[in-house]
């Protein structure tokens, strides 16, 4: 990371299990330190294995990691070594504006030498249902052919980084609140059709995937999702609802969180922050 960001952000590593906050003062530092924590695990993933698994999710994301476009990463990034996927998308056409695989290609993936048979996004032309069962099966055969690592202590798929987002309600991915995908712990990627969130059709990885990974930053920012911030992070007691969010625990990986000032700002432990 370089020293300039360093001293520009507050680090501390939560105390209660839920993982590194990087809380930073802006958005443009937050952006910076992303990059090079992605560059940094890409760097070692293909060191050690040849490759780098990513999942992404959608939403403001891509925009957060759009530095990774620029110098000195466009160049410096063993980018022919990545394989994309998505911990969740719409069932939509990938050329409708609500396909993060549309936000990707355009914010990210066309502005980098990315091999585009290692871009794997769903069959847009499917049922969501449809969809789910093929993407899967893509996963799987990744998994026999040691594309992707499968997990130590089940046989889950082991990406190397799944990055997510959260939403005001503590969703990842498309697992929302009280749904019964949040439940489902034997398929790797499920499927709904009532999303609280248009459009209704989703795919989404499992919770047992998500904390199979190696990795997983949670990127969030913004003042309408402090709240959720504190509940997925703090010691909040056993009568407040469990979040999605608060569900990701790797089981044998690392949990980041990537916060700005106004999404880190309900904390507990804010006000023990170093001040810029």
């Amino acid at each position: 990371m370089p020293v300039q960001a360093r001293r520009s952000m507050a680090l501390y590593g939560a105390d209660n299990g839920r993982g590194e906050l990087r809380i930073h003062d802006s958005i443009d530092e937050l952006s910076t330190d992303l990059a090079d924590y992605i560059a940094e695990l890409s760097d070692a993933s293909v060191k050690e294995r040849g490759v780098f698994t990513i999942a992404l999710s959608g939403g403001s994301l891509i925009g957060l990691m759009g530095r990774l476009c620029e110098a000195p990463y466009k160049k410096t990034v063993d980018w022919g070594k990545w394989h994309i996927f998505w911990a969740d998308e719409r069932v939509v056409a990938k050329s409708h504006a609500e396909s993060n695989y549309k936000l990707a290609r355009d914010g990210l993936l066309s502005k980098v030498p990315i091999i585009p048979n290692h871009i794997h996004s769903i069959n847009d032309s499917a049922s969501a249902e449809q969809a789910a069962e093929d993407y899967e099966f893509v996963i799987r055969q990744l998994v026999r052919t040691r594309v992707i690592s499968v997990s130590e202590i089940n046989d889950c798929p082991k990406f190397d980084l799944i990055i997510l987002g959260m939403g005001p309600d503590g969703h990842v991915a498309s697992l929302f609140p009280n749904h019964s995908a949040l439940n489902e712990n034997d398929e790797w990627v499920t499927f709904i059709t009532d999303s609280p969130k248009p459009p209704p059709e989703r795919i989404t990885f499992t919770m047992p995937v998500l904390n199979s990974a190696s990795n997983v930053a949670a990127v969030v920012t913004g003042i309408g999702k402090s709240e959720a911030v504190h509940l997925a992070i703090d010691n909040v007691g056993p009568n407040c609802p469990l979040l999605p969010a608060r569900m990701v625990r790797p089981s044998n990986g690392k949990l980041v969180w990537f916060l700005d000032k106004s999404a880190a700002s309900e904390l507990d432990n804010f006000s023990q922050f170093s001040q810029s």
